[in-house]
């Protein structure tokens, strides 16, 4: 039995019955050439400040840029600060009353991620980070409402807002790239709290094979690696990337399946058990 919260009873599932993947060829070709014209940013420096990294990776050694800033000097924290789109925006008298990064009011530019990966040895997981459809926070990545592609994505991805435009959601509350250069490594983590909720409607593909999203018990004892190219997995798991010697990425949406569409998965998932 696993250990795995999963879906409909697997540890995953695999979409590619469901879609036609012939043209992830041409969608890699298009995204990667998207991707060498945008600027792009990092993310998941703040994992571990957050209190979503697994427990046996508290650990390991790779900082982490809440802690980091928790301990920098007021000399090194005015450099952030003067580093940001707007630094007239801060009371330079009540700097250490501000946070920074993912999922606060201040998130940071690539010049300050630069400085704290430079400086003060901040490990940032995805250093490639392109969202085609923005959220706010993460608790709007389900909604749609108000939200349209980016004008660069509508320019540079013309066939991948496409594809993604055939997908069973009602609405897409985000859509992001997710890049990992070559060595680096994603930590395990989970992005929703096991028995909060429901199981979160994502997708995740990878036009192009190799970036492999491993899941985990609690206890990190049992591995799954995901062996499909478009898939459905439960963020309530523990999941991460083992490093490779080469560039990865894959699309991650999130939003609100069709009913009809999770009512299908269902019935072929009790099929298969």
């Amino acid at each position: 039995m696993s250990k795995l919260w999963g879906v409909f009873g697997q540890p995953y599932l695999d979409l590619s019955p469901y879609f036609d993947t012939s043209c992830f060829p041409r969608l890699d070709r298009e995204i990667t050439r998207g991707l060498a014209e945008l600027e792009s940013e990092g993310t998941g420096g703040s994992l571990k400040w957050m209190g979503v990294v697994a427990p046996w990776q508290v650990d390991d050694g790779y900082e982490d840029l809440g802690f980091a800033i928790e301990r920098m000097s007021d000399e090194d924290l005015r450099d952030l600060v003067a580093l940001a789109d707007d630094p007239t925006a801060f009371d330079r008298d009540k700097l250490r009353s501000y946070t920074f990064g993912d999922e606060t009011d201040h998130p940071l530019n690539l010049r300050q991620q630069r400085l704290l990966a430079y400086r003060h040895g901040v490990y940032f997981p995805w250093k490639v980070c392109h969202h085609l459809l923005e959220n706010d926070r993460w608790e709007d990545k389900h909604s749609g409402q108000g939200k349209r592609f980016t004008e660069d994505a509508e320019r540079v991805f013309p066939e991948t807002l496409a594809f993604l435009r055939t997908l069973p959601f009602t609405e897409i509350g985000r859509c992001v790239i997710f890049g990992l250069q070559a060595h680096d490594h994603a930590p395990f983590h989970r992005d929703t709290e096991p028995g909060k909720d429901g199981v979160a409607h994502c997708l995740n593909f990878a036009p192009r094979p190799g970036k492999r999203l491993v899941l985990a018990s609690p206890d990190g004892e049992e591995r799954v690696p995901v062996e499909a190219p478009i898939y459905w997995f439960n963020d309530m798991d523990w999941h991460g990337v083992e490093a490779a010697p080469v560039f990865r990425y894959s699309i991650r949406v999130d939003g609100r399946y069709d009913p009809a569409f999770v009512r299908k998965l269902a019935a072929d998932a009790r099929r298969r058990r």
